[in-house]
């Protein structure tokens, strides 16, 4: 099989291409993808910081500089959870949340363009394909933290 023939070279070009778009519209508001993902992923009565590196798919270090940088230029704030003090809360500024409606608005604009190209039948097939290919990548990280805890016995 060629590699460019391959699911992980369709998906990767997709997503880069994706990113590309959405970093493209995001820097007229001074955003990025990553950022406006970010933000989109915020609940309105805050969410722990914890809780947002696995949603982006980024490593714990990365997610903090990048909560920084947007701490810096005023779109979300930490705060401490009331009930348990370990946790550390991100909350949406108002800036914050101006920048979350753009960011919502450019997805929401972009799947629509794409559920008028793509018919029903079709988008849930592409749903079904995608589910599986989760199912996969699930199952073989499985079987590989199994391996490497058996030869870690």
């Amino acid at each position: 099989m060629v590699l460019k023939e391959t699911v992980d070279f369709h998906i990767k070009s997709t997503w880069h291409s994706i990113t590309r778009m959405y970093n493209l519209f995001a820097s007229e508001f001074s955003l990025s993808q990553t950022i406006g993902y970010v933000l989109i992923n915020i609940e309105k009565e805050g969410t722990p910081a914890t809780k947002i590196a696995p949603l982006m798919g980024m490593e714990p270090t990365s997610l903090s500089r990048l909560l920084k940088n947007m701490e810096d230029n005023g779109l979300i704030y930490r705060k401490g959870d009331e009930t348990d003090k370990r946790i550390v809360r991100i909350y949406l500024t108002e800036t914050g949340i101006e920048k979350r409606k753009i960011a919502k608005q450019t997805i929401l604009d972009f799947n629509t363009k794409l559920i008028n190209r793509i018919n029903e039948k079709d988008m849930n097939v592409f749903i079904k394909v995608l589910t599986c290919i989760k199912e996969q990548v699930n199952l073989d990280i499985s079987e590989f933290q199994s391996k490497i805890n058996n030869n870690n016995k």
